[in-house]
């Protein structure tokens, strides 16, 4: 069995941001159409035992993917993303929230602006970098005691099992 690729997660508080690096073992378009696609979120983008289901996607500045993950009791947990800018394969930026089915965003709970950045390697393989700022240290603070670091490792090693059965 393979080891497990080095995923760095740094909470900078001072910057009130997480900056995340992760190497996966595929080529940039196919990691790109894994973070871009819905087919593709849905099959990795829930920590176990969580699953993800879209209920809609326009991937495209001023677009958006609204999603559930979803307990295995059927407890449903929505989210909003809101995409900013894109850059094909290279990058994107985006507003995350919580929400409701309906995509109303919860002003209780911490939102987000990401920036995902694509890289090639040497290797084959692909690093994301993903840089995501909060508003505030408590904004931060709350998204760490929710499990984020836990949660981002979950849903990588998943991406690596598809990652892994497309090739």
């Amino acid at each position: 069995m393979e080891t497990q690729p080095a995923f760095e997660f740094v909470a900078d508080k001072e910057r009130h941001c997480i900056n995340m690096k992760r190497e996966f073992a595929a080529d940039r378009q196919t990691v790109w159409d894994c973070h871009t696609k819905s087919e593709l979120l849905e099959k990795w983008f829930a920590p176990k035992p969580l699953i993800a289901k879209t209920k809609s996607m326009d991937f495209r500045p001023g677009g958006h993917w609204h999603y559930a993950m979803i307990e295995p009791n059927g407890t449903a947990h929505w989210g909003l993303t809101e995409y900013d800018s894109i850059s094909a394969i290279d990058y994107y930026t985006s507003k995350d929230a919580f929400c409701d089915e309906e995509g109303n965003i919860n002003e209780q709970l911490p939102r987000a602006q990401w920036r995902v950045v694509f890289t090639a390697l040497k290797n084959g393989h692909t690093q994301v970098e993903t840089n995501v700022q909060y508003a505030s240290l408590d904004a931060l603070e709350t998204v760490i005691k929710m499990g984020m670091q836990e949660g981002i490792a979950s849903t990588f090693s998943r991406l690596d099992e598809v990652l892994e059965n497309m090739q």
